[in-house]
């Protein structure tokens, strides 16, 4: 049982290394076999495996009173179960997408109101919503425009600045 105990507790050393060192085995072994073991030779996954056959044969042979085979067996596929696992969740973890960072140019055709009065063809600043978030631009415009006049984004020429027009309301 001690042996199987020492295999479990290096598999949770190499765990803990895989913080650290994740994608080592993959840069070594990149392109091996074309492909077929992508992600298989992953840290965690080879942490797991280990960990896992290590445990789950001490736990036949503490247990069920299983012989060396018979616990070694009850272990492999412990760990062949666990490095599947491991390997699933990985994957779903890489794969899940972000969602798309909102740009400036996001802002045109939204509006907003003025904080800082803007002087025809000067800077001001305008307040704005970009992606549910309350921004503040530079903002220039043909016309001046009062403080608290709501405006209209027409451009972003720059990820800090942006061209309005006033917004006119029919009375």
């Amino acid at each position: 049982m001690a042996w199987f105990l020492g295999i479990g507790i290096t598999g949770v050393v190499l765990l803990a290394l895989s913080l650290a060192f994740d994608g080592v085995l993959e840069g070594v072994l990149d392109g091996a076999l074309d492909g077929v073991l992508d992600g298989w030779l992953s840290l965690p996954v080879a942490a797991g495996f280990t960990a896992m056959t290590g445990f789950g044969g001490a736990i036949a042979t503490g247990a069920a009173d299983a012989g060396p085979v018979a616990a070694t067996a009850a272990g492999a596929v412990c760990g062949l179960v666990t490095a599947w696992l491991t390997y699933r969740f990985s994957r779903a973890l890489m794969d899940g997408g972000t969602a798309v960072t909102p740009r400036g140019d996001d802002l045109v055709g939204t509006s907003g109101n003025v904080v800082t009065a803007i002087p025809a063809n000067g800077f001001g600043e305008v307040l704005l919503t970009l992606a549910g978030q309350p921004v503040k631009r530079a903002a220039r415009s043909a016309v001046p425009v009062a403080r608290g006049a709501e405006v209209w984004v027409e451009a972003a020429p720059s990820a800090t600045s942006v061209v309005v027009r006033p917004v006119e309301r029919d009375r």
